[in-house]
């Protein structure tokens, strides 16, 4: 250590700034983050590259875990939705919250030690229309701080400074594309996607960049782009050859927005795919076609960016079956052989171990209620699908819905147990294209339009069920199977204690036997819990930590299916959570669930054609944030409930002059007084509902 670093950290320790450890002398490197056996730290957004987000800490454990009380908690004030994996290295915690601000903590007092925030709001313009407020982690390499920001940025921190290295913008602000996943980092390099795939004419790709310098290293295309533009590459040649018609003047979509897994065994790293841009595969490619690279697992030589191999789950995707989930490294033995496995779980319901050397499928099965298709044939790699699924005559009802069997909410892999931990939800979709002409439709812009109906009516409270799900990946079959409350449960931690840990819907963190699913500890949180919990070790000693803040896709859209559990907007305080054997704290209680309670206006009488209208209106620019049949699940104020909708004047000033921009809110400023007008008839109508 240079003596100007050992003096500063003598002189924040003797002041009391941070404990032992923290910006201390572990180099996270390609070494370290690859290390299973560190038990210190939480390097990467999986624990280690091989993602597997199992720690060897058994000091809290089956036996001893009853025992686990609060050690401190952070008050989040100015966060609204909080997903992020905390990333932890020497006793320091990062965490991304709402609009990508990153935060230092002491990982033993819950102090902040520094904030960074992008500004995202102040940069975005448009682009507030289409993405939400969350950020799912950071990424750490050599004493820098990576986060990615919802309006398209790369930035790099100094770790111990909270200040700005670099920023590089990896998207054209004049697209309608977003970023709200998870940065990788290897090789000196970083790496991130994008979303947007149903707010624009999208064509995904992923960005490597140097992680000294943000300069750009390489990127690959998802999709091909238009032939008379020539491809970057026989790769892209290759993929075009899978589609038909004019696709890319609707982008093709691919966008890859969240599972990234880098393997150093073989220097790749494998791209977890988007769905198609629109999801409707009549409109994109009206010929059929496969759609590379689509709901796939891409491999790409980690140095270069260049094509490996690939393995498409859904080819050809109609329903937003994404491949966007976690890839797992694993080794399994497979009929009395050793295989280097990567494992996949899917929106689609099928999971998947491919050896990851060659690509190939070796299993899939169903973990969940799916009916799009039968099998998957392991001669072909090919799902045999049901007739009609494509809703072929203009409307299917199918399992499962475009929430999937597993979203983004990580799983876990024991290699103890053998057994993989994953949350599900078994939701149908009805998928409609009735009165939709693929001849004349026209790709959204910073608005919503997948080519098929999307949440044009509320979501019943009873319409889908959630699990916690243990699964064999070696014989295909559940080992155990909790059933949850509800069907929006956070991501998984597993441990040598012989634990597993989630946060759920309702608000509690659970530790489960990992061998059996009986529950052993439950802590009340007082809001649902969205982000998966870490552990690591402070001065010899293991901590469990978790953020709590409700958020993601089903909070924002999900209607009466998510807003049961009364996580109202800002109704509850958002905080981050530090749990050991020795903790003590008493937290302040958390206020209550509440419920929106629609406002009545007996005077007013409801024009069922501009309710109709409105209702288009809504669908397209309103259901992202203010959720499906105009009822909040929490992400932002419920407009039945609200008084602004029922003056033409504080609806104008706030939708149309952007008076709440700060607050989240964004401006439409072509919207006219007549679809102000058609707004409000149709929130009155669904209040009355």
């Amino acid at each position: 250590m240079a003596r100007q670093a050992r003096i500063a950290l003598a002189l924040g320790l003797a002041a009391g700034i941070f404990t032992t450890g923290a910006f201390g002398a572990t180099t996270v490197d390609g070494a370290a983050i690859g290390n299973e056996q560190d038990t210190s730290n939480w390097l990467s957004y999986g624990r280690t590259y091989s993602e597997q987000r199992y720690s060897p800490l058994d000091q809290i454990n089956e036996k001893t875990v009853a025992g686990l009380k609060a050690d401190w908690a952070l008050e989040l004030p100015t966060d609204r939705t909080l997903l992020a994996t905390p990333i932890v290295v020497d006793g320091v915690m990062y965490i991304s919250g709402s609009y990508s601000v990153v935060r230092a903590v002491d990982a033993k007092s819950g102090k902040v030690l520094w904030t960074y925030d992008p500004k995202t709001l102040e940069v975005a313009g448009d682009r507030q229309r289409i993405f939400w407020d969350s950020n799912r982690g950071v990424a750490f390499w050599k004493g820098k701080v990576f986060v990615a920001t919802g309006d398209g940025r790369l930035n790099a921190i100094d770790a111990k400074t909270g200040k700005e290295v670099w920023s590089a913008v990896t998207i054209d602000p004049k697209l309608p594309m977003y970023i709200n996943g998870a940065p990788r980092v290897f090789r000196d390099k970083v790496i991130i996607g994008n979303g947007g795939t149903e707010v624009g004419a999208n064509r995904g790709y992923v960005t490597a960049y140097d992680t000294e310098t943000g300069k750009q290293a390489w990127r690959f295309y998802i999709v091909p782009g238009n032939p008379a533009d020539g491809f970057e590459d026989d790769t892209q040649a290759m993929a075009a050859k899978t589609w038909t018609g004019e696709w890319w003047k609707h982008g093709g979509g691919g966008n890859a927005w969240n599972g990234f897994t880098y393997d150093p065994e073989f220097n790749r790293i494998y791209i977890g795919t988007g769905n198609g841009s629109p999801w409707n595969r009549k409109i994109r490619s009206p010929g059929g076609g496969d759609n590379l690279f689509l709901c796939s697992i891409v491999a790409l030589d980690a140095d270069t960016g260049k094509y490996v191999w690939h393995y498409q789950t859904t080819p050809g995707e109609s329903w937003d079956y994404n491949s966007n989930m976690d890839m797992v490294l694993a080794d399994l033995t497979l009929k009395g052989k050793p295989v280097k496995a990567l494992l996949h779980a899917p929106k689609n319901g099928f999971f998947y171990v491919i050896d990851r050397a060659t690509g190939k499928l070796l299993s899939a099965e169903k973990f969940g209620k799916v009916d799009w298709a039968d099998h998957i044939d392991l001669t072909t790699g090919r799902p045999v699908e049901r007739k009609g699924a494509r809703y072929e005559d203009g409307q299917e009802l199918v399992w499962p819905s475009p929430f999937g069997v597993h979203n983004w909410h990580a799983m876990s892999f024991n290699p103890n147990t053998g057994l993989v931990y994953i949350p599900v939800t078994e939701l149908p979709g009805l998928f409609t294209d009735k009165g939709v002409d693929p001849k004349l439709w026209q790709s959204p812009n910073f608005s919503i339009d997948p080519g098929v109906e999307f949440a044009r009516d509320d979501i019943p409270v009873n319409a889908g069920t959630g699990a916690l799900l243990a699964w064999d990946p070696v014989k295909q079959k559940p080992a155990w199977r909790v059933p949850q409350a509800g069907v929006w449960n956070g991501g998984t931690l597993t441990t040598a204690g012989n634990l597993v840990l989630e946060g759920n819907a309702t608000g509690k963190l659970v530790a489960y036997r990992a061998t059996t699913g009986d529950a052993l500890w439950t802590f009340d949180a007082g809001l649902g819990i969205s982000a998966p919990p870490v552990t690591y070790t402070v001065d010899g000693k293991q901590h469990i930590a978790v953020l709590v803040g409700w958020g993601g896709a089903g909070p924002s859209v999900g209607g009466s299916l998510l807003a049961q559990h009364g996580w109202s907007y800002k109704a509850q305080p958002r905080r981050l959570l530090s749990f050991s054997l020795e903790g003590n704290a008493s937290l302040p209680a958390m206020p209550p669930p509440s419920f929106a309670k629609p406002l009545k206006q007996e005077d007013f009488k409801v024009d069922e054609m501009l309710a109709q209208q409105g209702n288009v209106l809504w669908t397209k620019h309103c259901v992202l944030c203010h959720g499906a049949g105009a009822v909040s699940g929490g992400y932002a104020p419920d407009l039945r409930a609200s008084t602004i909708p029922l003056y033409d004047a504080a609806l104008q000033d706030v939708v149309v002059n952007g008076s709440r921009q700060t607050a989240g809110m964004p401006r439409f400023h072509e919207f006219s007084a007549g679809d102000l007008k058609a707004l409000q008839h149709y929130i009155r109508r669904e209040a009355r509902r």
